[in-house]
């Protein structure tokens, strides 16, 4: 997993993208993510190699890369798969208010999401 803080500051908001070295859109996707976190200063930004962390991400399901999850504090927002464009994430952090009520996550993900909530407690 690469974390990429935010300094100076505790963020309300985590995207965590979880993807695989293998795939070609991942790969890809990476740079663009990676920049938008040192540039945006609006989420801390996790990128999650599925295959590097399974041990940690119990039966996680992913059939589509990349897939976002959102979270604002522990609360999920949005987990699922979207187009591999930096926009996608400006405009979802935009759309979701704070107080939007969490939505639920499959019990095959659950794990997964657990463990990424600690990540992002991490100092």
């Amino acid at each position: 997993m690469i974390r990429y803080p935010l300094l100076g500051s505790t963020p309300e908001w985590t995207v965590a993208c979880l993807c695989a070295e293998w795939c070609d859109t991942c790969r890809e996707y990476r740079r663009a993510f990676a920049a938008r976190a040192e540039q945006a200063g609006d989420a801390l930004h996790l990128w999650v190699d599925i295959e590097d962390e399974a041990d940690h991400l119990g039966e996680l399901d992913i059939e589509t890369f990349p897939t976002l999850l959102l979270l604002h504090g522990d609360a999920v927002r949005f987990f699922g798969p979207v187009l591999p464009q930096t926009d996608v994430i400006d405009g979802m952090l935009r759309s979701f208010a704070a107080d939007a009520p969490a939505v639920s996550v499959a019990s095959e993900n659950r794990t997964a999401v657990e463990w990424i909530r600690a990540q992002s407690r991490r100092g």
